[in-house]
């Protein structure tokens, strides 16, 4: 691949728009290891493989297992995610489709709290957007290393 644009270079003022929700999403109740999950999974539905490195480390590193990060594609039949996980994931995918069910929804209802579940919703459209700037600008994929941005 040809070399592109740097975009920490020649966008910093437009990404500290995507760093600040980051920053926001970070104190929310959802909790860091379940937004990593969400992140994890809609880059691989993404295709984005520097988040997936990013989201892989990060994800360890706040101890999630190997197994359940092996399995995410396969979340619905694997055993080992809780239901607050599978309802999260099943809204993270139904938003990223832009397609959410009444049936989806509900379900996410009885988990998260609505100031909740518009959080769930942001972390969609934050890794969705992280997703699309680093497709269309790859980086050093491999490079990232824990806590690298903040």
């Amino acid at each position: 691949m040809n070399n592109r644009l740097n975009p920490w270079e020649k966008g910093q003022a437009a990404l500290k728009t995507l760093f600040g929700m980051g920053g926001y999403l970070k104190k929310s109740p959802i909790g860091a290891s379940l937004r990593e999950l969400i992140e994890f999974r809609l880059s691989q539905i993404n295709g984005c493989a520097y988040c997936l490195d990013m989201h892989y480390k990060d994800a360890r590193a706040h101890g999630e297992t190997e197994q359940r990060l092996y399995g995410l594609s396969a979340w619905r039949e694997a055993p080992y995610y809780t239901d607050r996980e599978r309802a999260a994931l099943a809204w993270a995918e139904a938003v990223n489709k832009c397609d959410v069910s009444d049936a989806v929804y509900a379900e996410a209802l009885k988990q998260f709290s609505e100031e909740e579940l518009v959080d769930l919703t942001l972390a969609v459209a934050s890794i969705n957007a992280w997703n699309r700037v680093n497709i269309a600008f790859p980086q050093n994929i491999g490079t990232y290393q824990v806590g690298q941005f903040g």
